[in-house]
């Protein structure tokens, strides 16, 4: 007799208590191994995937895609025991949930194995059918989203014999061309069935502006009288109801991230121009050596590191229960990154021990996993100082708000010829705005400038850089 087992949405860590299903990875009837991927869920930090700990066949799902879960709610339920012909140690389970990381020592990877193939009139979530069952294996430690478990030998069809469970949503035959989570969600708040839309993108692709237009005329055209709302009224009876977007998931995190931020520091900014053309030329020559090439944002970070080390007081938090502050002898280094999602402030780790060239391959490594929305929770979390090259969207100049709990803020305005007086004649030089965001607790004006400075005369001179090494 098999067992039917219940896997709830594990505690994902880093104080989250609630997540969305994105997308679920299998469908009632599948046979799971321990430690298989099974759904891929948002939190208010990152896209991950959860493994689940137990061997057998799925049963039943719990919530569609777009549904938001609080932690300890059910996810699925597996039959596993001798009568689901579970391969040793998988019916026993993992015992563990680890977002993004297997749950057991590494072994002989496997694939999830469908049942049958539904054809139509028949439902997903019959409760006895043929089972084809991989062999013996655990799934070892994940290293990204592009590593699929991989085929391995079947065992004889089994019977699975189990009670009958909840029926499973209905879902459309065929995959929906989309791969954008920002898409599905935009579909999904306008009441849009993606399948009846026709992509743009290549083979058909459906992209964020497919949807946005065929919003745009869903809302032209008028609804039967009988089924039309009440127009919602503001403002001396105008009619100003426009398009909802719930504040949750990350863009829902940096809200209350910023507002935290505005209520509890009292930031200040300061704000300097310098002459980055020494810089821009360090780099050049660098970057013609054959050597791997090296990023200004790398660059910048290695100012900043060296900056902090002058100035720790910048490198600090304040711990407002034991009114203090707490200054930090490592420097895990953010930097601002916009993405399809909103902007993810992904984390370095250890930025003060790497050099240019590590710098840049993390720099790198980070931003393509914000683009594809594979960031960790630890990778978005346990900053102490924050880089906002914000010259990337072509401005000079702004005032951020601090990353709380973080003290301070260095931001980057694009590099661009203007008029300096340069040896003291008028000359096209490359000019970047630089501006210092601080929590005026940790430190006054003159240690805010300090930094600022020294972080100019950086950028002026690279060869100030060299004392610090």
């Amino acid at each position: 007799m098999a067992q039917v087992l219940e896997f709830k949405l594990p505690d994902l860590g880093e104080g989250l208590t609630e997540a969305e299903i994105v997308r679920w990875l299998v469908q009632v009837g599948d046979v799971v191994a321990v430690d298989q991927p099974v759904v891929e869920v948002e939190t208010a930090k990152a896209m991950v995937e959860v493994p689940c700990p137990y061997g057998g066949v799925v049963t039943a799902r719990f919530g569609e895609e777009g549904t938001e879960l609080p932690v300890g709610a059910p996810l699925l339920t597996v039959a596993v025991g001798e009568s689901a012909t579970v391969a040793d140690g998988d019916s026993e389970g993992s015992g563990n949930v680890l977002v993004g990381y297997g749950t057991q020592a590494p072994a002989a990877r496997r694939r999830r194995v469908r049942t049958t193939t539904a054809g139509p009139g028949r439902r997903d979530d019959a409760p006895d059918r043929d089972a084809t069952v991989p062999r013996n294996g655990t799934a070892g430690p994940r290293k990204g989203p592009s590593q699929r478990p991989e085929p391995a030998a079947p065992a004889p069809h089994a019977r699975v014999s189990a009670p009958a469970p909840a029926p499973a949503p209905a879902f459309a035959d065929g995959p929906v061309p989309v791969i954008s989570p920002l898409v599905r969600r935009l579909a999904r708040e306008g009441g849009l069935d993606l399948r009846r839309l026709s992509g743009s993108g290549p083979d058909g692709l459906i992209l964020r502006a497919d949807v946005e237009g065929a919003l745009r005329a869903k809302d032209a055209t008028p609804a039967p009288a009988a089924l039309a709302p009440a127009p919602a009224v503001r403002g001396g009876g105008a009619d100003r109801d426009g398009l909802r977007v719930p504040l949750k998931g990350v863009r829902g995190a940096v809200a209350d991230k910023l507002s935290r931020s505005r209520r509890e520091i009292p930031d200040a900014t300061c704000w300097v121009d310098a002459d980055a053309t020494e810089l821009m030329r360090a780099r050049t020559a660098m970057n013609a050596a054959g050597a791997p090439k090296i990023s200004l944002l790398a660059l910048l970070a290695r100012v900043c590191t060296a900056a902090l080390a002058r100035f720790p007081e910048l490198n600090s938090y304040v711990d407002t229960e034991a009114r203090e502050v707490v200054q930090l002898d490592h420097v895990h280094l953010g930097f601002a990154a916009q993405t399809e999602r909103g902007l993810v402030v992904p984390v370095v780790r250890d930025a003060h021990a790497r050099d240019a060239e590590s710098l840049t391959a993390e720099f790198a490594r980070l931003t393509e996993s914000a683009r594809t929305g594979t960031l960790t929770p630890g990778e978005l979390t346990g900053g102490t100082f924050t880089l906002n090259n914000y010259g990337v969207f072509g401005v000079d100049g702004s005032t951020p708000i601090i990353n709380h709990p973080e003290a301070a803020m260095l931001g980057v305005g694009r590099i661009i010829p203007k008029p300096w007086v340069h040896e003291g004649e008028l000359a096209v030089r490359q000019v970047v705005q630089l501006s210092l965001t601080f929590d005026h607790r940790v430190c006054d004006g003159g240690t805010a400038g300090g930094f600022l400075r020294y972080v100019a005369d950086c950028v002026e001179q690279p060869a100030v850089l060299l004392r610090t090494l």
